[in-house]
């Protein structure tokens, strides 16, 4: 099944939704290594430090729903790491694999280049997530390395998957 995404940017009336999605993702889940879902107040300071950064938050919407979200963060706090970005995806998990999170990747890569950055990084938790790491792979992402058993999460060591795409000009060109 593949479900019509419509993009938007953030507002802060959809932290309820995408504390609930990312909750599922922080209880059931590998992709955030957190143990505890943070609550409402500290979702709401997280997006207003990624927003305040500049950096790129888009929710996406079926059929009116909140179905997921994602946003770019600095890579990196040091100054010379500005141009390089790391991003996040949440998908509500009752419409995963129906095409939202390509959309959202999709929406990031275009407002991060926009935005002048050059460099997409994708810290993926768990080697074993085989959807995540085929649609960075599909969204022209390369494997940059696998840092083994560095996490560990619902009784198991955890790999994290490093994965890079250029984004705009890439290093092809000073900022």
């Amino acid at each position: 099944m593949t479900a019509t995404a419509v993009l938007r940017p953030f507002a802060p009336a959809d932290i309820p939704a995408i504390r609930a999605i990312y909750a599922d993702a922080v209880i059931h889940g590998t992709a955030s290594w957190e143990l505890e879902p943070p609550d409402e107040a500290e979702m709401a300071r997280r997006a207003e430090t990624i927003l305040g950064g500049g950096y790129p938050y888009l929710v996406a919407e079926v059929a009116g729903r909140l179905a997921g979200y994602a946003y770019a963060s600095a890579y990196r706090p040091r100054a010379a790491y500005r141009y390089t970005i790391e991003n996040s995806i949440y998908v509500d998990p009752s419409i995963q694999r129906a095409g939202v999170g390509r959309a959202l990747l999709s929406g990031l890569i275009a407002a991060a280049g926009d935005r002048g950055f050059r460099q997409m990084i994708a810290v993926i938790g768990d080697s074993d997530n085989a959807a995540s790491i085929g649609l960075h792979r599909a969204m022209g992402f390369a494997m940059i390395g696998v840092a083994r058993s560095v996490g560990f999460k619902h009784g198991r060591w955890l790999d994290q998957v490093l994965m890079q795409r250029a984004i705009g000009e890439g290093d092809a060109s000073a900022p």
